[in-house]
């Protein structure tokens, strides 16, 4: 000690207590986690980041992302493939009773905030929905674990639709989620589940005959089982939606909403059980690649629908087809949020079936009020010419039939009839035989070898082709941003000092 003097006693002393500070920083710091390299700098951009949200939030609309037009009460329509049904509903005056249901729907457009419509448009009772929860579609009939999300109606768990009304519910924040382009990319194509509890009797079931999806019900007396993850107790198997049909999202200013508008060309006959590729969702496909998420496609297609007829559509004693187009154009077109744009292709039905047998000028005339009726409400309108169904075994395979077909394409053509054309006729139509391409006509659903009125998957991808997509008044989704290759740590390391500074500098001018 006689060697060291103050002067090392001093160095030491101060030595000793950086070692104190810096171990008891050490101890403060996150185990595990490196300390920021500049605190107040990182909590700037995380507010700038979250301010950027509150606003996107703030500035969202709702945009209809999936639809499926009510058309009667069940089992009043057309159905595809569909399962026993006698067992989940043993009584079709009844309906459900005391039952859980499980409906799996394919948003269009994803975004963390959605809301569903359900709907009790052709029921004769009060429908009673309880206990709904929005998830992730997992396996079957499963959801994916803590993706359920309870849906309210006014903050209400529990809400009752009178007789011929809908209901929207309340906004669901979906956890598995997130406000980014890649998230909502990488969801794309997957399903949400939609569970509910009826207590019921319901009595006659609204609902839309031809989902071409899996939906799961429970068995009569089954109780509530919404909250439940698994599939376990929804032992029943359905190919139609029940009680339900719309689905919005929150999406940006701006976000155009197509509705496909017609019969079962489009609500998907002989298209690929669950493999959504309907005409209008192959047309989504086209139109998210080109447009990203600024568009949403969604389906009003039912299957056996007309133009004009039936004058009124009676529950007593309901048309499989549902009301006439120009009847639920109302409920199933001009309700839909954000719409902006319609692909109408029908007809056919009127021409062929046998209770109808519409002239060519009784079929344009309808068009031409639905035309006039659109553009009242500022929408965009394209006609779709009618596929051929010659060679069909029903009504509408005639010559006859075919010959009005062609004049009705004839008037949808002619300039100013409607805003642009989708020439389906031309792009499915073999002009060797007048019949649909060989190649359209096989069964894509369960086999077979068609009808020659329904295209199969091929066709449907032929008719999407040729929907003129420059004419659906859409805007291109600017070019992303390329991100400049990254140096390497040791080439950051190895820059001097001044450059490294202009870089800094560069970086803060361009945020």
């Amino acid at each position: 000690m006689a060697g060291i003097g103050r002067r090392g006693i001093a160095l030491g002393a101060a030595a000793l207590a950086t070692v104190v500070t810096e171990a008891a920083a050490q101890e403060r710091r996150p185990q595990g986690r490196e300390a920021p390299r500049n605190p107040p700098r990182e909590q700037q951009r995380e507010q700038q980041r979250e301010e950027r949200r509150e606003a996107a939030a703030a500035a969202a609309v709702w945009a209809a992302s999936w639809t499926a037009s009510a058309h009667g009460p069940y089992p009043s329509g057309n159905p595809s493939a569909q399962p026993d049904q006698s067992f989940a509903f043993p009584d079709e005056a009844e309906g459900a009773r005391d039952q859980s249901m499980r409906m799996m729907l394919r948003p269009d457009l994803w975004g963390r905030e959605m809301r569903v419509r359900f709907t009790n448009a052709f029921g004769t009772r009060p429908l009673v929905v309880a206990d709904a929860f929005l998830g992730l579609q997992g396996m079957g009939g499963n959801v994916v674990p803590r993706s359920n999300a309870p849906v309210t109606f006014g903050g209400e768990r529990r809400a009752t639709i009178p007789p011929g009304q809908t209901l929207w519910s309340d906004a669901v924040v979906l956890p598995f989620v997130r406000e980014t382009a890649r998230d909502h990319a990488m969801l794309a194509g997957r399903r949400v589940a939609l569970s509910f509890h009826v207590p019921g009797p319901t009595g006659p079931m609204t609902w839309h005959a031809k989902s071409l999806t899996t939906g799961y019900v429970t068995g009569p007396g089954a109780g509530s089982r919404g909250a439940e993850e698994g599939d376990a107790q929804f032992p029943f198997t359905t190919a139609s939606w029940f009680f339900v049909d719309m689905l919005d999202v929150k999406a940006a200013p701006g976000t155009r909403v197509v509705c496909c508008f017609g019969d079962s060309i489009t609500d998907g006959t002989n298209t690929t059980m669950n493999g959504d590729d309907r005409w209008p969702d192959q047309l989504s496909r086209i139109l998210h690649a080109r447009f990203g998420d600024r568009v949403a496609v969604v389906n009003a297609g039912i299957g056996g629908n007309r133009v004009q007829s039936p004058a009124e559509y009676s529950l007593a004693a309901p048309l499989p087809g549902g009301p006439s187009a120009l009847s639920r154009m109302d409920r199933d077109v001009f309700q839909l949020s954000g719409l902006s744009t319609v692909i109408w292709m029908e007809g056919i039905n009127d021409l062929g079936h046998p209770d109808s047998k519409a002239s060519a000028e009784q079929v344009i005339a309808g068009l031409k009020e639905g035309v006039a009726r659109m553009r009242a409400k500022g929408l965009r309108v394209v006609g779709g010419t009618l596929t051929t169904a010659l060679g069909y075994n029903g009504g509408q395979g005639t010559p006859e039939v075919d010959e009005r077909r062609r004049a009705i394409n004839a008037w949808i053509r002619a300039a100013g009839n409607f805003d642009a054309v989708a020439d389906f006729d031309l792009a499915t139509r073999d002009p060797s035989t007048g019949q649909l391409m060989p190649a359209f006509v096989p069964n894509s659903t369960v086999g077979g070898p068609g009808d020659k009125l329904h295209p199969n998957r091929v066709g449907l991808m032929a008719m999407a082709a040729a929907v003129p997509v420059g004419a659906l008044g859409l805007e291109a989704a600017p070019p992303r941003r390329e991100r400049p290759p990254q140096p390497r740590p040791e080439q950051r390391a190895a820059r001097p000092p001044q450059q490294r500074q202009e870089r800094r500098q560069d970086r803060q001018q361009q945020r």
